[in-house]
């Protein structure tokens, strides 16, 4: 297939000749948004406007600038009199529908299963009551599949029909809330997340000057009660105390009142409505005071609760922002410029179709195993999966060949020209599928694609947590997120940057974190029937005290409404579940589901694949038994030794081209021999490989293909009737045997068995023997029929063991184990094993680099290292434990303060103390388990 790329010419900058048009222009302080005027990330956005590149703090602003430009509007930006992000767009546009577009949305939004998800980041986010108002709002929507936000890393994730429902229209209503919604990218982000973290500091600032003032004048309204103050001296000082604590309150005490009124709005209570209503109460029963002389001011105790609610937010919210942070570490920001030299959109259409027809023929021999009873299917199954990874990689070779002969052909016609690419540096969302990159040594690789230069040397430690150095050649799949740790080298885009491996490992820690497990649900709910209680006591003990001491009533209403609200409670469970899924990340081991980590918590079987699973999956030849024929009574050493180095070649030779892992091993043990020349190469699927080699026909594969037998055909098995292969006794996992065809009676004749043996995992038997020690039976379901599977079950001390099993046999072991009420975790391939995996009540697998977008368990393992389990077993334990403690100490607070703040012993200012205090206690309790 010869392509000839299109070579990409450099965009021109574009200037209006009349300069006078753009005199009036209104334009913003330097590295700040042209469109809205915030400050804009490094490196910021852009987008083209009267004639000029300006900078943009988001994509929301740089599609709304676009939007405006493509509508012919372009005169609101000489029009507008200032910056203000608040202000309003032409008539023509409005900001949110921008995101309708279907060029805009393909950078925020992808399918799955027939519906729309989108991730977005979220500004105002409090409490839990605030992510539940949210989905609950939102689940009234028609067309809204499911909504999950994330109090901790301020981020949500939408799933949606586009056919009911546009992307607008769910960001209206989540503004209309109260709440500030715009696609997820993580720079700017952690950029909103740090405006927002300043604007807490200010107004802590704020309330900590004020409350410092109000109480000085306090000291002197309390002293001057027992010294006869005179009457104006009181009045001044009163006046004097709501001069400064004015701004405390409208000010620093904003964000309440405004979620709060959110919440109501919505017929919904949060936790802020309980503080509102104290706030309020106090500040307008002090100002009612001071204008008519009589009653008490607590303008003091209003400053201080509002510095105390702010104090324990700020140290809250920046203990979540760190452990949030936690997780974007653990994901690069793509490159924003990348150089593009050419494209070559046929090729690229044309691997991705033969991706697609193999991924399909990859499901129905999936489905075709399942419904086999026989384990013979699984036998084979790694190899027909082998053969058409293979048809793959010989067409991205020659596209990759032919790339280069296109590229040195016109090379020597351009020679006189200079450079024939004509290098264009294009951002990483406008980077398209069949584009051909250079990706400069020492930078992250954007985006999945096929290697067109000869040969590359790339570190995926991100992906998979190995060091170790990869050689790439020519026609290779290369993995986005991988660095480029050789020279520069070209590539051709067959995924978008979105959709590359590193794109996909960011959505699964994000849907992981987004789903919520049922405690979490539980501790929403016990939380919102909490704030309403409350309310309604709080009107109980305002009556009791009105009869009782009026004067007391409205300070023990408040007390009540302070000291009782449940942040703590809200807090409890999202805090330690996002310390512990980022812990366990950093161990490699990446929850993909919400009730993964609770599950693994209660689970007291590990049922376990043998094969990549507890074995490394790469086979080592370990013997070559010669098959000598009964005419040869005996043979020499060394012409022992010179038959199986011959064999050993040709069938080296055979297995060129193969990327199964039996011919890997073939082809590493010959590396030192003369492989000879083949000639009529054939591949049979589930079979094995048959070449002619100096005149002679050769197979290798599995007995009954190497031998040419089938159910009708008996007549060669008395001249092979000595082949027996004895894996046990070979120590051996599998094992492949070499023939040819005898030219004169054209029957298959075996020549040698060639053994091999999958090596256990270093870490196995340790990891084995820890869950041992915590009391979980280990169990070994394998398709692999031989009994040397048994043999190395027993080795490692494994409770039970069954092999030969089809996918249909290893569901019905999970399930006969369910049914004795195990709770049982599954650990495979992630693909093979989807049925069992599903079936299991938790699942992980361990997965290379480019499986990851066919897992279909609940959390996989990056880094190969099967020891993960064991930590994550620790760390779910500790994560359970440490949930418990904040729910007890949460209800305990809550219990114990009632009852003194209903009673008037405790004032408004301790309330808020206590309650700061009681928060503040739950996120450093889930902290610990960075430690885990």
């Amino acid at each position: 297939m010869s392509s000839i790329p299109s070579s990409v010419s450099s965009a021109t900058n574009h200037s209006y000749e009349d300069t006078s048009i753009i005199e009036g222009l209104v334009l913003p302080l330097a590295d700040h948004c042209f469109h809205c005027g915030d400050p804009v990330p490094q490196p910021p956005f852009y987008a083209e406007i009267l004639g000029q590149s300006r900078e943009m703090c988001c994509m929301g602003c740089q599609l709304a600038a676009q939007s405006i430009v493509e509508a012919g509007l372009e005169q609101y930006y000489l029009d507008r009199s200032e910056i203000n992000r608040t202000a309003s767009l032409p008539t023509q546009l409005t900001r949110l529908e921008v995101y309708d577009h279907d060029e805009i949305k393909s950078q925020f939004v992808y399918a799955q299963d027939g519906m729309s998800v989108a991730e977005l980041s979220v500004n105002n986010l409090r409490c839990a009551a605030c992510t539940w108002l949210i989905e609950s709002r939102l689940d009234e929507l028609e067309g809204i599949g499911k909504c999950q936000v994330n109090l901790t890393n301020q981020r949500m994730r939408v799933i949606w029909d586009e056919n009911k429902l546009p992307i607008s229209r769910i960001l209206a209503v989540i503004n209309e809330i109260g709440y500030e919604a715009k696609p997820y990218r993580q720079d700017t982000h952690e950029a909103m997340l740090a405006r927002h973290n300043n604007q807490m500091l200010l107004r802590l600032g704020i309330a900590a000057l004020g409350s410092m003032q109000a109480m000085m004048y306090a000291v002197a309204l309390y002293f001057g009660e027992y010294s006869d103050m005179l009457i104006f001296q009181r009045d001044f000082l009163r006046w004097v105390s709501l001069f400064v604590s004015t701004p405390v309150f409208f000010y620093a005490g904003i964000p309440f009142f405004t979620s709060a009124w959110s919440a109501i709005r919505a017929r919904q209570v949060n936790m802020d409505v309980p503080v509102s209503l104290a706030l309020i109460i106090t500040f307008f029963a002090s100002l009612y005071a001071t204008i008519t002389g009589q009653g008490e001011t607590y303008y003091d105790s209003v400053s201080m609760f509002i510095f105390f609610l702010l104090a324990g937010r700020y140290i809250e919210h920046n203990a979540r922002l760190k452990a949030a942070t936690m997780a974007n570490d653990l994901v690069v920001v793509e490159p924003v410029l990348v150089q593009k030299v050419a494209e070559d959109k046929s090729a690229a259409e044309h691997i991705l179709q033969l991706l697609k027809e193999n991924e399909y023929q990859r499901s129905e021999a999936i489905k075709d195993e399942a419904q086999k009873d026989s384990g013979m299917a699984t036998e084979v199954m790694p190899d027909f999966m082998q053969r058409m990874d293979a048809n793959v990689h010989t067409l991205t070779s020659r596209t990759a060949q032919d790339w280069q002969q296109s590229r040195n052909q016109q090379s020597v016609l351009s020679q006189p020209e200079g450079d024939i690419e004509s290098k264009q540096m294009v951002t990483a969302h406008s980077l398209q599928v069949g584009d051909i990159i250079l990706v400069e040594a020492g930078s992250e690789i954007i985006s999945d694609g096929i290697l067109l230069s000869s040969t590359a040397t790339v570190s995926q430690s991100l992906l998979t947590g190995e060091g170790d150095l990869i050689i790439k050649s020519q026609g290779d799949y290369i993995v986005g997120g991988a660095q480029n740790d050789s020279q520069p080298f070209e590539m051709l885009v067959t995924a978008l940057p979105k959709d590359s491996q590193i794109g996909l490992i960011d959505r699964l820690m994000n849907r992981a974190m987004s789903e919520k497990p049922k405690l979490a649900q539980q501790a929403d709910k016990l939380a919102r029937w909490f704030v309403a209680r409350i309310l309604v006591l709080s009107v109980l003990v305002f009556i009791g005290w009105y009869i009782v001491d009026p004067s007391q009533a409205i300070w023990a209403t408040v007390a009540v409404l302070v000291a009782t609200c449940p942040c703590a409670l809200s807090l409890a469970t999202p805090i330690a579940l996002t310390v512990s899924t980022n812990r366990l990340a950093s161990y490699g081991f990446l929850t993909t589901r919400g009730h993964t980590l609770q599950t693994l918590a209660e689970i007291t079987h590990v049922a376990f694949d043998k094969t990549g699973t507890l074995t490394y999956g790469k086979p080592n030849l370990l013997n070559i038994e010669l098959i000598i024929p009964k005419s040869q009574t005996e043979i020499d050493d060394l012409s022992l030794i010179a038959q199986k180095d011959t064999l050993l070649a040709i069938a080296a030779a055979l297995e060129v081209g193969s990327r199964h892992p039996i011919a890997h091993a073939l082809l590493t043990a010959a590396y030192q021999l003369h492989l000879p020349s083949t000639q009529a190469v054939q591949h049979y699927p589930a079979g094995g490989v048959e070449a002619m080699i100096d005149g002679t026909v050769y197979r290798i594969g599995h007995k009954d293909f190497a031998l040419d037998r089938t159910d009708n055909s008996a007549n060669d098995i008395d001249a092979n009737d000595d082949l027996t292969i004895d894996l046990v006794a070979q120590r051996a996992s599998s094992a492949v045997v070499l023939s040819y065809q005898n030219t004169d009676s054209k029957t298959w004749q075996a020549l040698a068995c060639f053994y091999f043996n999958d090596k256990v995992r270093d870490s196995a038997q340790s990891m084995l023997d820890t869950l041992k020690g915590l009391g979980i039976e280990s169990v070994m379901l394998t398709g692999d029929p031989s009994p040397q599977a048994l043999v190395m079950a027993d080795s490692l001390g494994m409770q039970a063991a069954y092999n030969g099993l089809s996918p249909t046999d290893k569901v019905n072991h999970i399930q006969q184990l369910q049914s004795k009420g195990a709770v049982v975790l599954m650990v495979g391939d992630g693909i093979n094993d989807a049925p069992v995996l599903a079936a299991a009540d938790v699942s992980t697998s361990i997965a290379g680099a480019a499986d990851l977008a066919q897992v279909s368990s609940d959390s996989i393992i990056l880094n190969g290292q099967i020891e993960a389990i064991t930590a994550a077993k620790r760390i779910s334990d500790k994560t359970e434990r440490i949930i418990k403690q904040n729910f007890r100490w949460a209800l305990a607070y809550n219990s114990i303060v009632l009852i003194p703040a209903a009673l008037g012993y405790v004032p408004p200012w301790l309330a808020a103390i206590g309650m700061s205090l009681s928060s503040l206690f739950v996120v450093l309790n889930a902290l610990r388990l960075k430690r885990a």
